[in-house]
């Protein structure tokens, strides 16, 4: 069984107060939501319903002080090697540390699970969340080509070697 996970952020400097716990059957349709937003190939609620109780999956949602979820970030660890497999702000919090509190809660968790490397996939337009990742020291590693749909684009494939815990 998997323990929340919890952090909290203080709001300054344009960030805004977040506290970051496990993911809960509760949260789903506005984790869907957040998603169909986002995406233009979103994952279905079905989809993130499968992830709550599966041990290898790291789904962690950011919390407003009133208790709605605003953001939420999904990864899985196998063996020694981890992926970011889909992390999403609502859109009136982007630019204010969420995805970054987010992205460090996994880059957390696979630290505490031994993982070596993380790897991740994005658009290569989006600029964004390019430069959320280079900031916490992921480089580019591979292309596909190809890889998105709706609309067609490639992919930089991203990679980010940890340290020990």
């Amino acid at each position: 069984m998997r323990r929340p996970r919890v952090g909290a952020s203080e709001p300054g400097d344009g960030h805004v107060a977040m506290a970051v716990r496990a993911a809960a059957a509760g949260d789903l349709a506005r984790v869907a939501a957040i998603e169909v937003a986002s995406f233009t190939d979103p994952w279905s609620a079905t989809a993130f319903a499968r992830l709550l109780d599966d041990p290898r999956v790291f789904f962690t949602v950011a919390v407003g002080p009133d208790g709605r979820v605003e953001g939420y970030v999904v990864a899985w660890f196998v063996l020694d090697e981890g992926e970011i497999a889909n992390l999403a702000v609502a859109a009136q919090l982007r630019g204010h540390g969420v995805g970054g509190m987010l992205l460090d809660a996994a880059l957390d968790a696979a630290r505490a699970r031994g993982v070596a490397s993380v790897y991740l996939e994005v658009r290569e337009s989006n600029a964004a969340a390019q430069a959320l990742y280079a900031g916490r020291g992921f480089v580019t590693a591979a292309r596909r080509r190809r890889y998105y749909r709706h609309p067609l684009e490639d992919a930089l494939v991203l990679r980010r070697d940890l340290a020990p815990p």
